[in-house]
């Protein structure tokens, strides 16, 4: 198939890309948020081809991938001449995020719409979205396996946000100074410099500088089940982390620490510092659950599904 999709998270997209079809990559000049095209930090095959406006608008594509509000309308009308995603094209919404805001009111941008499918990655968020009658689907992440790199020689803990200085109390980053009283905290993503990080490396050494620290610190209270969590996961590290969203469901006992109470997390991660073994066994648990439940072959697999159903 011919699928159009806006470059909007690039961990997602990075697997998203590695299947069987053509994808096209709206990109610009300056490569802001509607036109990003490629990654810069990832390898993507070459079936991920970026587009210009007037290329798109001459594209034949058999369905499109809707990622944010505006995407549901004008802009991907825009992109492909007129073309309506659900009335002209076949389209799926996905969402990546938790809802934000009260219980009562957390009422999704494609609620009742029939002319398209929202896919969400995790059963929590599709608990929590309210989507009226439109068909959904969950699809849980899958990830482009690193290899497993973990040595845990530094007793040190690695962490991953991205802008956690804007996301703040979502990405826990309120916490990092509680925690570095219990381990030095290695935080890595886009910026975070800001507060002393080590920005955004890329991928393949991100894998290798993350695997020699002991273990992996998830300290976010609201997400979709971070991708830098499976990816710490898949790497083989050890990860301690709290009990919100989905994290209790994905990370088996004996491949983490999961609890909101922070004497239990200072036990655990005073246990990982002082028994590497303990660590590393921890670390290949958490690695053997990562690539049964979210490896790229079954991420991929049930997309194909989906995208078969979708365009007919």
């Amino acid at each position: 198939m011919i699928v159009l999709l806006w470059h909007v998270h690039g961990s997602w997209t990075t697997s998203f890309v590695q299947g069987r079809h053509t994808y096209l990559l709206p990109v610009l000049p300056g490569r802001g948020p509607y036109g990003r095209g490629r990654a810069a930090t990832w390898e993507w095959p070459p079936n991920a081809v970026e587009v210009t406006p007037a290329e798109a608008a001459e594209a034949e594509v058999d369905v499109v991938v809707l990622q944010r509000p505006e995407e549901l309308t004008a802009l991907t009308e825009t992109w492909l001449g007129g073309r309506a995603p659900g009335r002209d094209v076949p389209a799926v919404y996905v969402e990546h995020n938790a809802p934000q805001g009260r219980i009562n009111e957390l009422r999704h941008p494609a609620a009742d719409r029939h002319d398209l499918v929202v896919a969400h990655v995790t059963h929590f968020n599709a608990l929590l979205w309210d989507t009226g009658a439109a068909p959904t689907r969950v699809i849980e992440h899958g990830i482009v396996d690193p290899g497993e790199r973990y040595s845990g020689e530094l007793r040190r803990a690695a962490a991953m946000a991205n802008e956690p200085a804007r996301r703040a109390r979502v990405t826990g980053t309120d916490l990092l100074p509680r925690f570095s009283q219990m381990v030095p905290v290695d935080l890595y993503g886009l910026g975070t410099e800001v507060l002393g990080g080590h920005g955004n490396l890329v991928h393949g050494e991100l894998h290798d500088v993350i695997g020699r620290r002991r273990l992996y610190l998830h300290p976010y209270r609201w997400t979709s089940l971070g991708l830098a969590l499976l990816e710490a996961m898949h790497v083989g590290m050890p990860v301690v982390t709290l009990d919100t969203t989905e994290a209790s469901e994905a990370i088996p006992r004996d491949a983490g620490i999961v609890s909101n109470r922070f004497d239990v997390l200072a036990a655990g991660i005073r246990e990982l510092l002082e028994e590497p073994e303990r660590a590393r066994a921890m670390g290949k648990a958490a690695r053997a659950a990562a690539l049964e439940r979210f490896g790229v072959a079954r991420f991929l697999a049930d997309w194909d599904q989906l995208l078969q159903e979708v365009a007919g």
